[in-house]
């Protein structure tokens, strides 16, 4: 007889994973302007740097998802330290822009097979009555790793360079592949022996790449139009080709029959389209306009980070005592009140205006973030549980792509291939203005989803 699965063993798992990648994301993040000087890039490469680690995850998360639940969540999630962590090393040697774009590609593929998986890891664990305090502290771990991005990278980045955050985060993705070959005990997949959807799977990859391709070279021509065309029209196809698979990637049933799990995923995806560009136009903008070096701007992104980490797990509580929706949408709130602050900054705005924004942003975030991911997996059955965890997360990653996608689009339009400097101040400022506008009117739409699902008898 197997020994029963440690609870607080996994979680710790999950969480050391969940550190690791968004510390890379907000690290990375906080070192583009050192990167753009060293290989000369544009403010359209710079955000490809972040945009294509996005569009990877969004890219593969569907299929690892359901490569979990037929060959086992655990497997992949193993598979996917490794190539996170090969990526990492192969970070570190990038010879030009161009290769560093690539290798987050791969680095992407990893971080797909690991957030595919640790929520439903989590949450087949875990009873549905400590459900929300066990998601919080999983999530209050990715704000953590936000948390440290920022000074540690800004930290690293003036001491010693920006090849040192990728030198940094090999070691930690070798600390966690050991972590979870000695703690992570059990193996999940309840669709063993199913077949693999690859027709649907391609079909999405394609689209998706099209969608990003076109986007990202709107002022070259009509035929980056035709390109974004192309792709939605892929997603229509892949939406088709999913009705009718008797074992697809993405369960149409579930999102056609379930009211609540669909309006649940649409907030999320809404929610991490409004505000996951902030972090990327507030470093550019600490320190090409108030001239700030990449510490000092860390010290200042860790106010929103610092503060989802904190109340996370108090917010993963209110969920397991309060309507979970309820809060969900409060946050929600939150966070469009925060992007519609954040739009008005300029040139002149005081750096405690600016903390205050992020401040307000970190407490709607953590508000609606763990919360809504309780009542996406509290709203279907156990056996659905690998495909929820992997929609959710494609949520997030496509509503990240989304967030970098409208960004691009910007500065495709209003900067071409022009670099951030003294001279494309003006142009950059009106961009992040115009893009956070954008973002607030976002999360309004998504407010209205979210509280769609507020009925008195639900209890959601």
């Amino acid at each position: 007889m197997l020994p029963p699965i440690s609870r607080s063993a996994t979680l710790l798992v999950v969480c050391v994973a969940h550190f690791l990648m968004p510390f890379m994301m907000s690290a990375v993040g906080i070192a583009l302007p050192a990167i753009g000087r060293d290989f000369a890039a544009t403010a359209l490469q710079l955000g490809l740097v972040e945009t294509t680690y996005v569009l990877s995850s969004s890219i593969f998360l569907l299929a690892m998802g359901r490569l979990g639940d037929i060959h086992g969540r655990r497997r992949i999630f193993v598979y996917g330290i490794v190539v996170f962590t090969v990526g990492c090393a192969l970070l570190s040697q990038a010879w030009s822009i161009e290769s560093l774009i690539a290798f987050r590609f791969l680095q992407g593929i990893g971080g797909s097979m690991i957030m595919a998986t640790t929520i439903a890891i989590v949450v087949a664990v875990f009873p549905p009555e400590e459900r929300g305090k066990a998601l919080g502290i999983a999530v209050a771990s990715v704000y953590a790793g936000i948390s440290c991005g920022p000074f540690l990278g800004g930290l690293l980045v003036t001491t010693w360079g920006w090849r040192s955050i990728f030198y940094l985060s090999v070691p930690l993705g070798l600390l966690t592949l050991l972590v979870t070959s000695l703690k992570l005990r059990g193996e999940w997949a309840d669709a063993r022996g199913e077949p693999f959807d690859w027709q649907g799977g391609l079909v999405y990859a394609a689209a998706i790449l099209l969608l990003i391709a076109g986007a990202s070279h709107l002022n070259h021509g009509l035929w980056a139009f035709a390109l974004m065309l192309a792709g939605l029209c892929g997603i229509a196809l892949f939406l088709y080709i999913e009705s009718c698979t008797t074992y697809p990637l993405l369960n149409m049933v579930l999102l056609r029959d379930n009211r609540v799990f669909a309006l649940s995923n649409l907030a999320a995806l809404l929610n991490y389209a409004a505000t996951f560009g902030v972090t990327f136009f507030f470093s550019l903008y600490l320190q090409y306009v108030k001239g700030m070096n990449a510490r000092e701007a860390g010290l200042i992104l860790i106010v929103q980070p610092l503060l989802q980490t904190l109340l996370s797990p108090l917010c993963g509580r209110l969920a397991d005592r309060y309507p979970a929706s309820m809060v969900a949408t409060i946050g929600m709130a939150l966070c469009a009140l925060g992007l519609g602050l954040a739009a008005s900054v300029d040139a002149a705005t005081p750096l405690p205006n600016i903390m205050a924004t992020l401040a307000l942003l970190g407490t709607g975030f953590a508000l609606f973030s763990s919360p809504n991911t309780s009542v996406i997996m509290g709203s279907v059955e156990s056996r659905y549980l690998g495909i929820a965890s992997s929609l959710g997360a494609s949520m997030r990653t496509l509503g990240m792509m989304t967030s970098m996608m409208i960004i691009t689009v910007i500065f495709s339009v209003f900067m071409a291939d022009a670099a951030v400097t003294a001279a494309t101040l003006p142009q950059f400022l009106f961009s992040m203005r115009l893009a956070l506008w954008i973002f607030c009117g976002l999360c309004g739409i998504g407010i209205v989803f979210s509280a769609a699902r507020l009925r008195p008898s639900s209890g959601v």
